[in-house]
């Protein structure tokens, strides 16, 4: 056994293809490491260490996208770990979500009068972990990543040490995710039990060749994978975490959760089940077709009677998690081209909607009732005229973004015969925009509000909600990059 140790072959590692992972971790390291040896740092340092490194990111995802574009995919890490279009365009998403959420954080850390340090750390750590589960090729490589980005998040929830809210909310997200990764991980272990194999490219290859003759024990695996990854993505009935996080939670890190975490689940959910499971579509296409239904009416019916403008944001992206749902239930590559647009343009919206409600929020964080959005056009136009291109956006009105993905996922969900689920969806869309209309209402047509909202909105706040806003009227318009981007970044198993 010595003599053939020294023949074992080294697994190949592709460092060209980390450097975004290298990038955001180093940073998480080096930051934490320099904070703990400085006793006090300046304030503007770890936001703008933050931006810096999710500017990077995003610089180091070009150069990777045109190799891939020109030699095709590649695996390393004796096939556990791939690289594609769309491990990189997940990545320049989530590389946008923490430039995003560090801008709104610079802010808010001060005006709220918390540490300046912890939440940049556990921010990159967890994008890290979603470049993880973007670029997984292995079921166990997969849930690491799944791990690394919980855990910051269910810490980052916890962060406003003064509200009790934020306490709550952590410890639910908590409970609820370890319980859900529970499930992930025998759904895991079953599936490896009838395939024999962890890596998603085996699995496909055996799957496809061979005929079982007791599938029981996969089709459980099936179902646990989805409902962990379900949870994940706030799909009904696992959603019931969603709206008190949302809620309690401090709002840019809400703005992370509902941008970045929802990219990396739904990277997830295509890998494994479009992509691994493809040859057993017709086996999970008809869970994912009870699950698409039941969260984009759930999400948008709950979302009518709230009172709570964060409330109403949290049920407005399970609604939005159901019409993803919609796409990855075509199981085909207009199906995942359809997702991966439609997870770039809620990336937009998500962020510039929560940097309005972070700044409405008003010190202590807790004026997110209807009230504080009454006469809001008359005291701040430009912040209401901002909030409500988002809000139509997130409605799908023609000429926004929104619009854009939502015909995307339909698209594919008719192109696929599902006929009844697109009408739904359709239906969905329409209650769903009633939600948005009351904020609209509430902001232009009533009166009144807190009399103190007057403070101007702090630089991060203001760039993000303009960046996110000229986006997504520009995506509107012209959808032609998005789209093109998406379909080029369909993903493909490589390795064995």
């Amino acid at each position: 056994m010595f003599a053939q140790a020294g023949t074992v072959a080294t697994p190949e590692v592709l460092w060209w293809a980390l450097v975004p992972l290298l990038v955001l971790a180093g940073a998480a390291v080096l930051l934490l490491t320099v904070a703990s040896l400085v006793r006090r740092l300046p304030e503007w340092l770890p936001a703008a260490w933050t931006i810096v490194a999710g500017l990077a990111v995003l610089v180091s995802v070009v150069p990777l996208w045109n190799e891939v574009q020109d030699d095709g995919a590649r695996s390393f890490l004796a096939g556990a770990v791939g690289i594609d279009g769309s491990t990189l365009f997940v990545t320049a998403l989530l590389a946008v979500a923490v430039v995003a959420t560090a801008l709104l954080s610079r802010a808010y850390l001060t005006r709220e009068d918390l540490p300046g340090v912890e939440i940049y750390v556990l921010l990159l750590l967890s994008a890290a972990g979603g470049v993880v589960m973007a670029s997984a090729n292995d079921l166990i490589v997969l849930f690491l990543g799944l791990e690394l980005l919980s855990i910051a998040a269910y810490v980052m929830a916890a962060l406003h040490l003064r509200r009790i809210q934020s306490q709550e909310a952590a410890l639910k997200y908590f409970v609820l995710g370890a319980f859900a990764a529970a499930f992930l991980l025998y759904g895991i272990a079953l599936v490896y039990g009838s395939t024999g194999s962890t890596g998603l490219a085996r699995i496909a290859g055996y799957l496809s060749t061979t005929i079982l003759l007791e599938d029981g024990m996969l089709l459980v695996g099936f179902g646990l994978l989805l409902v962990g990854l379900g949870f994940k993505v706030a799909a009904v009935p696992f959603h019931a975490w969603a709206p008190d996080v949302y809620q309690g939670a401090p709002t840019p890190v809400v703005a992370w959760m509902a941008a970045g975490v929802k990219a990396a689940g739904f990277a997830a959910l295509l890998r494994v089940f479009v992509l691994t499971f493809g040859s057993w579509s017709g086996e999970w296409q008809p869970a994912v077709w009870g699950l698409a239904i039941l969260t984009v009416l759930g999400g948008s019916i709950v979302a009518v009677v709230q009172t709570d403008v964060k409330r109403m944001l949290a049920y407005s992206s399970i609604a939005h998690a159901g019409f993803l749902l919609v796409g990855v239930q075509a199981a085909s590559d207009r199906g995942t081209a359809a997702v991966l647009a439609y997870l770039g343009a809620y990336t937009l919206l998500a962020c510039g909607s929560f940097a309005v409600v972070t700044v409405v929020g008003g010190t202590g964080d807790d004026r997110h009732g209807l009230d504080a959005y009454r006469g809001l056009g008359a005291r701040r136009p430009w912040l209401a005229g901002a909030f409500a291109v988002l809000l139509l956006g997130q409605a799908g009105v023609p000429f926004t973004a929104g619009f854009v993905a939502k015909f995307g996922v339909i698209a594919a969900a008719a192109e696929g015969r599902s006929y009844a689920l697109a009408g739904i969806a359709m239906v969905a869309a329409a209650v769903a925009a009633f939600v948005y209309l009351r904020i609209l209402v509430a902001m232009y047509i009533e009166d009144g509000g807190p009399e103190d909202d007057t403070d101007a909105t702090p630089w991060g706040p203001r760039i993000v909600i303009t960046a996110s806003v000229a986006l997504v009227l520009f995506l509107g318009v012209v959808p032609g990059p998005l789209v093109d981007l998406a379909r080029d970044a369909v993903p493909v198993l490589v390795g064995g």
